[in-house]
């Protein structure tokens, strides 16, 4: 008998310290090399955006990847890239940490027309704010001293 899954994840993360380094000319650069990782994967990407400071991935999650690796091997590689391209000469480093929100196939349209839009939506509510809205609604508790 086959195995069958269905394993959507909303990943966020963010520069170090919320610095707003990546601009939006090299972000499509960057967005096919992260692509890249999550094929190698055995993952599907969905939808990934992003503004001058965090990265929003819409993506399924291959039963054999664990999750911790999955973003630590996104964050690590794509940084390395970064600093060897020189795309972003003001990088320095992502965040330790990261936010990974599971979806339904019911609100994967919705939440990728919400990634898609990440420009338009950071007019109005900081990173910060984005992120703890983001931790509120999948009632995740925190300690905002280890945010932004």
């Amino acid at each position: 008998m086959a195995s069958y899954r269905q394993i959507l994840y909303h990943i966020d993360f963010h520069t170090k310290r919320g610095e707003k380094v990546l601009n939006y000319s090299n972000n499509e650069e960057l967005y096919k090399y992260i692509w890249g990782i999550i094929k190698n994967k055995k993952c599907k990407l969905y939808r990934i955006n992003g503004t001058d400071d965090h990265i929003h991935i819409i993506s399924d999650l291959h039963p054999s990847v664990c999750l911790a690796d999955f973003i630590k091997d996104i964050k690590v590689a794509s940084s390395v890239w970064i600093k060897n391209e020189n795309i972003y000469p003001r990088f320095k480093v992502w965040a330790d940490g990261y936010g990974a929100f599971t979806l339904s196939m019911k609100e994967k349209d919705t939440v990728i027309k919400y990634v898609m839009n990440q420009q338009e939506h950071h007019k109005k509510i900081s990173a910060r704010e984005e992120f703890i809205k983001l931790l509120e609604e999948h009632g995740i508790e925190f300690d905002e001293k280890y945010l932004l």
